[in-house]
């Protein structure tokens, strides 16, 4: 009986070691005309293949990010790529460059630019918040008969308006005012600065911030994860919204009614909605898993148009909410939880 089972076991062995010898063999076989690789899809439909996808993403998400051109604040991409590890023959070569065009060519490019406004229709165009505020501050120095009138939005289009610099603007927009005698006296009213010191006066003020025009609701029911203007270890500067941590999927509402006039991709934003109440106020939100809403659709107040998400630079669950007058940001808690 001994005997038998060590004649087995002898046998066994044999033929793991014969296996095993087998599919070295195959294996080496194998590496020696083929080699590990990933093909590349876009919305099924295969463009190549990589040998390092991480660094063909990282490339991608710059480009999504930053976009390849002056004033390009983000790119959006509806299909971005799927990755799938294959084995590739080695004579084949893979394609980096020739994916990322491919991608790059169905890309949508958001410029980012300033509008000046004068009694709410845009007059002019400017690249960046500090020449739209420093338009502004100069109207008012000179006392432009037009300087109470004047406003700021962001905005983000797919075309890039014709820039001018804040000199031909105030040189544009300056409009003398009548030479009268004014009799000062005190008044109620209180006058918002900035962080500049530069005196907001087309702000009225009531409890100790600015009056947007319009009541808000709460978007969503939730924690406050992180407060405005306040630091953080994932952001290079100080907070320029309100986090409310809430489940993933949980119903984002529009806080007024509005217009949308963004909806996206926004680089550390994630995916985005924007929309414009009229009197210079928007409500962003940010991070979210889906979107309800299209750019130009009509929201009505409590309107769900999203979900509660993680996207872009985020750390978990929650709905960062802005809200910006005239394009400066403002402490959206002021306006919900008082």
């Amino acid at each position: 009986m001994f005997k038998k089972i060590l004649i087995h076991t002898r046998r066994s062995f044999k033929l793991i070691i014969l296996l095993a010898i087998s599919a070295i063999l195959i294996v080496g076989v194998v590496t020696l005309f083929y080699k590990p690789t990933y093909s590349v899809t876009i919305d099924g439909k295969q463009v190549g293949y990589t040998k390092n996808k991480s660094e063909l993403q990282k490339k991608i998400n710059e480009y999504v990010e930053n976009g390849d051109e002056e004033h390009v604040a983000f790119v959006q991409i509806e299909n971005l790529p799927q990755y799938n590890l294959c084995l590739l023959k080695r004579n084949v070569q893979t394609n980096d460059d020739e994916i990322f065009d491919e991608i790059k060519s169905q890309g949508i490019k958001y410029y980012r630019y300033y509008a000046i406004l004068d009694s709410q229709e845009e007059k002019l165009y400017v690249a960046n918040f500090e020449e739209a505020e420093k338009i502004v501050n100069d109207l008012k120095e000179k006392n432009s008969q037009n300087k109470e009138n004047i406003s700021i939005v962001e905005k983000y289009e797919t075309e890039l308006k014709d820039l001018v610099s804040s000199e031909e603007a105030v040189a544009k927009l300056y409009v003398e005012a009548p030479k009268t005698i004014v009799v000062a006296k005190k008044t109620s009213s209180t006058v918002k600065y900035t962080s500049k010191g530069s005196v907001n006066t087309n702000l009225t003020t009531a409890g100790g911030k600015p009056n947007l025009g319009i009541s808000l609701i709460k978007p969503v029911s939730g924690t406050i994860s992180s407060r405005f203007g306040v630091g953080s270890s994932i952001r290079r500067s100080s907070h320029t919204g309100l986090d409310i941590a809430a489940p993933l999927g949980t119903p984002i509402k529009a806080a007024a009614s509005g217009t949308v006039t963004f909806a996206g991709w926004k680089g550390s934003y994630g995916n985005m909605l924007v929309i414009s109440h009229g009197n210079n106020v928007q409500t962003y939100y940010a991070h979210c898993s889906k979107l309800n809403a299209s750019v130009g659709a009509s929201i009505s107040q409590g309107q769900v148009i999203g979900a509660v998400g993680s996207t872009g630079n985020s750390t978990g669950p929650h709905l960062h909410l802005e809200i910006r007058l005239n394009g400066q940001s403002v402490d959206p808690q002021k306006y919900l939880y008082n």
